[in-house]
């Protein structure tokens, strides 16, 4: 009987250490680490915190997003406004066919200045200011030789709007003798009245070097044309 007990208190005894031992581990963890519980608690997926981090960056862009699109669309109006005003403002200030075309011709000497009213020519229909003041420059840098023949000098645009467009012509005006003589300055013709000395035309676009020999020799000796309508016959023949 004494043996028996012998032998099982040699198996209880080690079991009961054992277990002894496992306890006292558990509680030596929990004291020395008792965060580790409280982390398992709230542990969260890695997948998840992306997720919800993605979310937040999200959220921040769409924000951004919208402040930046609520400040366009408070400069968008002004500058709508704008640009919906030039279109406006083109249409409104370009030559119609109804267009008043006012031509005040000025004479230097006497200073008077004659005006009239004509239909708008066509060519000048739909330019706007900028074209149709470069369309006068043309026209004074070559004057037709009627103009020419009149003493236009220079023009101007004095207004420019759809409803009316005023141009003045400059003219000093010669009077015309009944015979006139062709003479050369700078190798170019020029008409002089009978005088010899007072200039008709200054601007006749002839080259003295383009003429015939012949006609350059008596021109050079100034050629009397015999009227005016022998004049203008000369010029339309030799003019470039």
């Amino acid at each position: 009987m004494k043996f028996v007990k012998g032998i099982g208190l040699f198996f209880i005894y080690p079991v009961f250490l054992l277990c002894l031992g496992f306890y006292a581990g558990v509680r030596t963890s929990h004291f020395f680490y008792p965060g580790e519980q409280y982390e398992r608690l709230y542990y969260v997926p890695e997948d998840e915190n992306t997720a919800s981090a993605q979310n937040g960056d999200n959220r921040q862009e769409s924000r951004a997003d919208e402040i930046l699109a609520e400040g366009a669309s408070a400069e968008e109006p002004s500058s709508g406004a704008e640009t919906e005003s030039l279109p406006a403002a083109v249409s409104r200030e370009t030559l119609s066919v109804e267009t008043e075309y006012v031509l005040e011709e000025r004479d230097i000497e006497g200073q008077t200045t004659v005006e009239t009213t004509w239909k708008l020519p066509d060519k000048y229909v739909g330019m706007n200011r900028e074209q149709f003041v470069e369309a006068m420059k043309l026209y004074e840098a070559s004057p037709p030789l009627a103009e020419m023949s009149r003493g236009f000098e220079s023009l101007e645009v004095l207004s420019f709007s759809r409803e009316r467009v005023v141009v003045q012509m400059n003219y000093r005006y010669v009077k015309p003798s009944s015979s006139f003589y062709l003479a050369v300055y700078d190798n170019e013709v020029v008409v002089l009245l009978e005088d010899k000395e007072t200039i008709y035309i200054d601007d006749t676009r002839i080259m003295l070097d383009e003429l015939p020999d012949d006609i350059q020799q008596d021109i050079i000796h100034m050629l009397w044309i015999e009227n005016e309508e022998k004049l203008y016959a000369f010029l339309e023949a030799y003019s470039s």
